[in-house]
């Protein structure tokens, strides 16, 4: 019997995945509190690029050996 298994997904696409969506829950916080539109922007975007970053090279889990 075959085990149906989820599509594979390049690690690539889940890391902008979670970066974006970190980079919009960070930018609209920031609005929330009242932090100047730009500049939440700004500090949003580099946040999220740094998520994307991290998760790209460290977010993939080692296959098991069996």
């Amino acid at each position: 019997m075959q085990h149906l298994r989820p599509p594979s997904i390049d690690k690539g696409i889940v890391a902008f995945l979670w970066a974006f969506g970190f980079f919009l829950y960070l930018w609209l916080g920031m609005l929330a509190v009242g932090i100047d539109g730009a500049t939440s922007f700004i500090l949003a975007a580099v946040a999220g690029g740094a998520i994307f970053l991290y998760v790209r090279i460290y977010g993939e889990d080692r296959p098991r050996r069996v």
